[in-house]
Parts: structure tokens; C-alpha cells; sequence
């Protein structure tokens, strides 16, 4: 269930047809509305619940490797605090990736880990310092050049940026954790989420 309260009061009987089917679907899939849905979609015009929909049918586009592409979009959630993504990212990969388990688990070592291929490294270092910053160095990427084609680059820059649209949607409206899984190691999102409050 929910760890923290939504600023918005969560909308139990939306409006319009097709939301209404979205809710049970979303309740089939996950036995309850999340709350970006509830929250956020239920007060917006459908137009924007498309888009959503949208941004995420265009990751099926990307040359970027797909699992290179999941692991961006998990370091991005993760330095922006974005419980409720890095919750739904971890229930995905428990009932979609289980393969991904153990890379998720070391994300925070990644530039240690042996799990991690220079190339996701190369890519995770850019997402990393992409988010934190706003800006990349020459030196980062460089590296990025040497592992991925300009085509792919942009891939990743993608990722990246779309991925700030879930997450900055979900802190505006303080939309935490449904709690569809246990995210291990989630101490670090409250100081993350403490230093971009500061």
C-alpha cells in the first residue's frame, strides 16, 4: 500500500468510459489504481493519459539495447528519489526481467560491479551525470561515443529525459511508493530526495 500521502486526494470513480476501463484494467494488474493514474491522469484530459501511454510505446523504437535502456531509466528513478517509479521498475523486472534482478540490486556499485559491461557503464555515467547536473562533461561524453552510435546516443538521451517526465510528475504531486514490491536499499531515495528539496 501507499507509504505517504499524495498531495491530491486520489480519485476513486473517474469520469469517462475508457478511464473506467483503465482503472479495472490497472486493478487486474496490479490489484489497486496507481496512484500517477488516480492522481494525476484521472484529472487531466485522456489526451495526456495517451501520451503517457505514448512515450512508452516509443522505448519499443529504440536501437539501444533494451535491458541498456531499462538500466538508464533505473538510475535516472534513483537519483531523482522517484519512489513510486523505482517501485513499479522493480515489480517489472520481478515479473517481466527476473534476469535484471541482480544488476538492479548492484545499480548503485555499478561503476564496481562486475555485473556491468563497460558500455552500460559508459551509459549509466551519462545518465547519471545528466540528471545530476543538467549538463554533461566532454570526458563523459566521449566515453559514451566510444561505446554507443550517434543513433543510439540519442536513445539514451531519451531515456533520460522522458524518464524526468514520470518522475518530476510524481514528486510535484508528492505521489510516493503504492508499494507493489519491497525496493531493497531505498534509505539512499530519502537523502536524494532531501538534497533536491535543499
Amino acid at each position: 500500500m501507499a507509504t505517504d500521502a499524495a498531495y491530491l486526494t486520489p480519485i476513486d470513480k473517474p469520469k469517462g468510459l475508457l478511464m473506467k476501463v483503465l482503472y479495472w484494467v490497472m486493478r487486474r494488474q496490479f490489484g489497486m489504481v496507481p496512484r500517477p493514474l488516480s492522481v494525476f491522469s484521472a484529472r487531466m484530459p485522456l489526451a495526456f493519459t495517451r501520451f503517457f501511454a505514448k512515450v512508452s510505446q516509443l522505448d519499443k523504437k529504440l536501437e539501444l539495447p533494451y535491458e541498456t535502456a531499462f538500466l538508464v531509466r533505473e538510475q535516472v528513478k534513483g537519483v531523482n528519489g522517484c519512489a513510486w517509479c523505482m517501485d513499479l521498475g522493480r515489480w517489472y523486472a520481478a515479473n517481466k526481467m527476473p534476469q535484471m534482478l541482480p544488476k538492479m540490486d548492484a545499480l548503485q556499485q555499478y561503476r564496481i560491479s562486475q555485473l556491468f559491461t563497460d558500455q552500460e557503464r559508459a551509459a549509466l555515467d551519462f545518465a547519471t551525470e545528466l540528471t545530476e547536473h543538467k549538463h554533461v562533461s566532454p570526458e563523459t561524453f566521449a566515453e559514451l561515443s566510444r561505446h554507443f552510435s550517434e543513433r543510439e546516443i540519442c536513445d539514451v538521451v531519451w531515456c533520460v529525459s522522458s524518464e524526468h517526465l514520470y518522475n518530476l510528475n510524481n514528486h510535484g504531486l508528492n505521489i510516493g511508493s503504492d508499494g507493489l514490491c519491497k525496493v531493497p536499499g531505498t534509505s539512499w531515495v530519502t537523502d536524494d530526495r532531501d538534497r533536491l528539496a535543499g
